[in-house]
């Protein structure tokens, strides 16, 4: 008959070098991908919107005003929808993170990407097409 059967299973955790936290749940993670969720969601809405009525900014061009502006504007909408669909992959990752103590910093970084990235494929958008025809 085997010793170890009569050893409390913490202590044989303990005897061999195992920390009693490892693996457990942390209280408090879901709080950094909530905040990035209620950041990220209306603010991608926001850009998406504004995004897609930009085009009437050059409703009074012509000709090949018109073929640089929309060639732009495809350019940069397409990295925008792109940015803006990864800043929701990044909001799944960020909640689909297992809440152990090991995950507790990725969570968080994971979440703060997600706005992030919103910002960014904003920004490109912004300096990509141009504000108004010239």
């Amino acid at each position: 008959m085997s010793t170890s059967a009569h050893v409390p299973p913490r202590a044989l955790q303990l005897a061999e070098g195992m920390s009693i936290t490892q693996g457990t749940s942390v209280r408090g993670t879901w709080v950094g991908p909530l905040i990035a969720t209620v950041v990220t969601l209306p603010a991608a809405l926001v850009a998406y919107i504004v995004a897609g009525l930009s085009p009437m900014a050059c409703d009074a061009c012509d000709g090949a005003e018109a073929a640089h502006f929309t060639r732009r504007f495809d350019t940069a909408f397409t990295f925008l929808q792109a940015g803006l669909l990864a800043s929701v992959a990044l909001l799944l990752v960020s909640w689909g993170l297992p809440q152990a103590e090991l995950n507790v910093a990725r969570r968080r970084v994971v979440a703060v990407l997600a706005p992030g990235t919103v910002l960014l494929s904003v920004i490109f958008f912004a300096g990509v097409v141009p504000s108004w025809p010239s």
